[in-house]
C-alpha cells in the first residue's frame, strides 16, 4: 500500500513536482518561524509551493503574518488561512480549484489542554472530487530526553503523548467513518521502542489508524524530515476508511535541499530546518465505478469493453488521451489485485 518514490537530484527548484490532477496531495511542512530569512524566504517558499502543485499544505511556525499574507497574494490559484502567530501559529495554504472548505476550526483550545496542546489543533473539513476529508494539523511541544515519564505532568514526551491520546479521542468521539488524516510537526519518532513511543496506543490500534510515513521512520536517515538532528518528526496519520478503501497512496520526504545549489546549508540558511513529508492519495472509485453505483466490479469491465468496441470517448482510466485495450487491462489488473 505505501510506496516511496524518490526524486532525481537537480539544482533547480523549477524541477520539484509531487501534486497532479487526478490525486490528493497533502503535506505537511514546518517552516521555521517564517520567514526565517525575510523576503528571500518569501519568494522560495512560493517558488517551492507552486512547482510543487500540491492540494494542501498543512503549515507550522507562522511568524509574521503580514508576510504570510503577502506571499499568498502572491501565490496565484491558492488561498491560505491561520488564526495567529502565537507560538509560531498553525496555518493552512490550499488550491483554490480543486479544494472546496467547508469548515476550519480548532480543537482542545481552553486551559486545561494548554499543557498538551502548546498550539490548538487546527482541523479543515473539505471536500475533493466528490469525497469529505478532514485533516487536523498540529505542532506539539518539543524536547525531551526521550524517555516517556507518565506520572510527570511536565515531561515533555508525556505531554505529547497526552496529546496524540486526545486527537485519537477526538477522532473516535467526533470523525467516525470520516477520512481523516492527521500530520503535522508532532516532535517524536514514531518508529521508537513501545515503552517511551508517545504514539503506542494510536500504533496499537492498527485496524483504524496507520502513519502513511512508517517505511520513512524505519528506514535510512537520509530520508528523514529533520537533518539537523537527525530524526523524523514530522508525520501523516490516516484512519482506515482512507487505507481500507478503494485507495493507494503515496508518502515521501520531499528533500527540497537537492533542488538548490548550496544544498541542505542554503535551504536551512533561507528555508526551514524541516523538510516537507507528503502524501498522495488516489481514490480509484472516482475513476473506475463507470455505472456509478459505488462499486468498481465485473459490471464496470463490462461497460468499458463496450467502449473500446465502440470507440467510444469515455473510459479513459489510464489518462492517456485514448480508450483502448491497455484501459481495460489496467481495470482488470485492480481487480486482481483488490
Amino acid at each position: 500500500m505505501l510506496l516511496l518514490i524518490g526524486l532525481s537530484y537537480s539544482q533547480e527548484l523549477e524541477d520539484i513536482n509531487f501534486g497532479d490532477n487526478y490525486s490528493l496531495d497533502i503535506a505537511t511542512w514546518n517552516i521555521e518561524w517564517f520567514p526565517k530569512n525575510g523576503q528571500t524566504t518569501s519568494n522560495h517558499v512560493s517558488d517551492i509551493i507552486r512547482n510543487l502543485d500540491l492540494d494542501i499544505i498543512a503549515i507550522q511556525e507562522v511568524d509574521d503574518t503580514v508576510m504570510f499574507d503577502l506571499m499568498l497574494d502572491d501565490l496565484q490559484y491558492f488561498s491560505g488561512y491561520y488564526e495567529s502567530a502565537w507560538f509560531a501559529g498553525l496555518a493552512y495554504i490550499y488550491k483554490t480549484g480543486s479544494i472546496e472548505i467547508n469548515d476550519i476550526y480548532e480543537i482542545y483550545t481552553t486551559s486545561p489542554y494548554w499543557s498538551a496542546f502548546p498550539r490548538s489543533p487546527m482541523v479543515m473539513d473539505i471536500n475533493f472530487m466528490g469525497d469529505n476529508y478532514f485533516l487536523i494539523n498540529n505542532h506539539l511541544k518539543c524536547c525531551g530526553d526521550g524517555a516517556l515519564d507518565t506520572s510527570d505532568a511536565s515531561d515533555e514526551e508525556n505531554r505529547r503523548f497526552i496529546a496524540m491520546n486526545l486527537i485519537k479521542q477526538y477522532i473516535d468521539d467526533n470523525l467516525q467513518g470520516q477520512n481523516v488524516i492527521v500530520l503535522g510537526d508532532l516532535n517524536d519518532d514514531i518508529a521508537e521502542e513501545s515503552t517511551n513511543n508517545v504514539f503506542q496506543n494510536i500504533l496499537e490500534d492498527s485496524e483504524n489508524y496507520f502513519f502513511s510515513d512508517i517505511e520513512i521512520a524505519n528506514g535510512p536517515s537520509s530520508h528523514w524530515s529533520f537533518p539537523n538532528w537527525p530524526s523524523h518528526l514530522d508525520h501523516i496519520l490516516i484512519t482506515n476508511e482512507i487505507f481500507n478503501g478503494l485507495t493507494r497512496i503515496q508518502t515521501q520526504t520531499i528533500k527540497i535541499d537537492n533542488y538548490m545549489d548550496g544544498g541542505w546549508s542554503e535551504y536551512d540558511y533561507n528555508v526551514s530546518d524541516h523538510r516537507p513529508v507528503a502524501i498522495k492519495i488516489f481514490n480509484f472509485t472516482t475513476f473506475y465505478d463507470l455505472d456509478d453505483d459505488g462499486l468498481v466490479n465485473n459490471s464496470d469491465l463490462e461497460i468499458l469493453v463496450s467502449y473500446v468496441i465502440e470507440q467510444s470517448t469515455y473510459g479513459d482510466i489510464n489518462q492517456n488521451s485514448k480508450v483502448d485495450i491497455f484501459d481495460v487491462l489496467t481495470i482488470a489488473d485492480f481487480l486482481y489485485f483488490y
